[in-house]
C-alpha cells in the first residue's frame, strides 16, 4: 500500500508556525507524528546528517539533552524533539532558547496530552501551538470501513486483517508498561490494564465507577484517576455531560468510548468488517468510530464537546459548541434514519441550530429544515456547508 499523505494535518502544522515558533504535536504512540516530523524536516532543507533531530526513544540523543546548553544553542533553524515527555524538564530551558534567538523554530512530538505535559503549559505560555495528531481519518484513507475495522493506527490500518489483529494485541499489550509507566505516574499494570479491556464493555455508556471499583477491588478515586491516564494518553475519551435545564434531573456521570475503533474490535475479537455486525455491541462501535471522526472534522477542542441526557430516556449523541452554535449529532446505525420523538424533544429542549444524524450509508437527505441525515463517509461536505 502507497504511504498515505496526510496534506490537511501538514497544512495545519505550517499555519501554526506562523503563529509561533514552538508547535507542539500531540497524539498517541504510533499515530504517525514522527512521520509527520521527518516530512518536515526534509521539506526544511534537512537531511539525517544534520544535527537538530533528537528522537528521545533513543539513549544516545535522550543523553545528549541531559545538558542542553551544550548543543542547542548552536544549531540552527529547525529543532526537532521527539518523544518530549522523556524530558519534560526541556520546557523552561526552551522558553530561553526561543527568547534569545529568533531564528529557532522547534517542532515537539508527545505522546500524552497537554494536561499530562503540564510544564508547556506554564512555561511556553503564548510562544506554543498544539495541534492533536490522531490516527487516520476518513478524509486521510478510501476505505471507511477498513478504518472502522482495523482503525486509524498506520500500521493496524496498512496490516492484513490477521497481522493486524496481531499488531492491536502487541500495541494494547505494551502500552501501559512503555508509554504510561515513562510518565512516572503510580499505577498498578495489571489493574489497569484490566480496567482498559473492562471499559470497551462500557464503551457508549455512562461509567459506573463503583461497579469497576467493586470488580477490581480498589478505590473508586483509583478508577477515576486510572481513567484519566488512559484517557490522556488518547486512549479513551470521557465524554462530559451538558446541563442545559437545571429543574430536570439529569446525568452527571461522562460517558467513556474507545477512542480507536480498531483497538476496541482487537478487545471482542472481531477480525473482518462483517463480524462488527454480529456483535452486539455493533450500534455502540459505530456510534464510537462516527464520534470521533465528528469531533476531527468540526475542528474543535475536546471542551467544546458534550453529550445530553435526563432521566426520562431523552439522549443526545454528540453536541459541540462552535462559534456561538450549538450542533447536535445522532449516530445511527440504520439503513434510512428517520425523526424520532427522541429527536423532538432534543430539538425543543437544547435549542440546536442543526441536528445531523450520521450513518453507514450513501445518500445525503434532509428530514426537516434543520435536521439532516449524512453518510459517514461524506461529513467534509457537511462540515464545509456549516462553517
Amino acid at each position: 500500500m502507497d504511504l498515505i499523505k496526510r496534506a490537511n494535518l501538514m497544512s495545519q502544522i505550517e499555519h501554526a508556525f506562523k503563529v509561533n515558533r514552538i508547535v507542539c504535536l500531540l497524539g498517541p504512540r504510533q499515530c504517525g507524528k514522527t512521520t509527520i516530523a521527518r516530512q518536515l524536516w526534509s521539506d526544511a532543507g534537512k537531511s539525517r546528517t544534520d544535527p537538530g533531530y533528537f528522537d528521545l526513544e533513543r539513549p544516545a540523543d535522550l543523553q545528549a539533552l541531559d545538558n542542553p546548553d551544550f548543543i542547542l544553542p548552536g544549531i540552527k533553524g529547525l529543532i526537532v524533539i521527539d518523544e518530549i515527555q522523556r524530558r519534560a524538564e526541556l520546557f523552561p530551558y526552551l522558553r530561553y532558547l526561543h527568547d534569545e534567538n529568533l531564528e529557532h523554530r522547534f517542532l515537539i512530538l508527545g505522546s500524552a496530552s497537554r494536561d499530562l505535559i503540564n510544564q508547556s503549559s506554564e512555561s511556553l505560555a503564548g510562544r506554543i501551538s498544539f495541534i492533536e495528531i490522531t490516527p487516520f481519518s476518513t478524509i486521510e484513507v478510501p476505505n471507511w470501513q477498513r478504518l472502522w475495522t482495523q482503525g486509524g493506527f498506520p500500521r493496524s490500518y496498512i496490516l492484513d486483517a490477521l497481522d493486524s489483529m496481531l499488531w492491536r494485541e502487541n500495541y494494547m499489550r505494551t502500552y501501559v508498561e512503555q508509554d504510561l509507566a515513562m510518565l512516572g505516574f503510580n499505577f498498578q499494570a495489571g489493574i489497569i490494564q484490566k480496567l482498559w479491556f473492562m471499559l470497551a464493555h462500557y464503551h457508549g455508556q455512562i461509567i459506573n465507577y463503583s461497579e469497576l471499583a467493586a470488580s477490581l477491588g480498589v478505590s473508586h478515586p483509583t478508577i477515576k484517576r486510572y481513567i484519566s491516564y488512559l484517557a490522556g494518553g488518547f486512549m479513551l475519551r470521557e465524554l462530559k455531560p451538558w446541563h442545559e435545564n437545571l429543574q430536570k434531573r439529569q446525568v452527571k456521570s461522562p460517558k467513556v468510548y474507545y477512542r480507536d475503533s480498531g483497538l476496541l474490535h482487537y478487545t471482542f475479537g472481531i477480525k473482518n468488517y462483517e463480524d462488527i455486525f454480529k456483535h452486539h455491541k455493533a450500534g455502540a462501535s459505530f456510534e464510537g468510530f462516527a464520534l470521533e471522526e465528528v469531533i476531527r472534522y468540526s475542528k474543535v477542542s475536546s471542551d467544546a464537546c458534550y453529550f445530553w441526557a435526563t432521566h426520562n430516556k431523552a439522549e443526545l449523541d454528540l453536541l459541540i459548541l462552535k462559534n456561538g452554535k450549538k450542533l447536535g449529532f445522532e449516530f445511527k446505525m440504520s439503513e434510512a434514519p428517520k425523526i424520532t420523538p427522541s429527536i423532538k424533544i432534543i430539538i425543543e429542549e437544547l435549542n440546536l441550530d442543526s441536528l445531523a444524524i450520521i450513518y453507514p450509508g450513501n445518500r445525503i437527505y434532509t428530514l426537516e429544515h434543520n435536521i439532516v441525515v449524512i453518510p459517514i463517509n461524506k461529513l467534509q461536505d457537511y462540515f464545509s456547508n456549516i462553517s
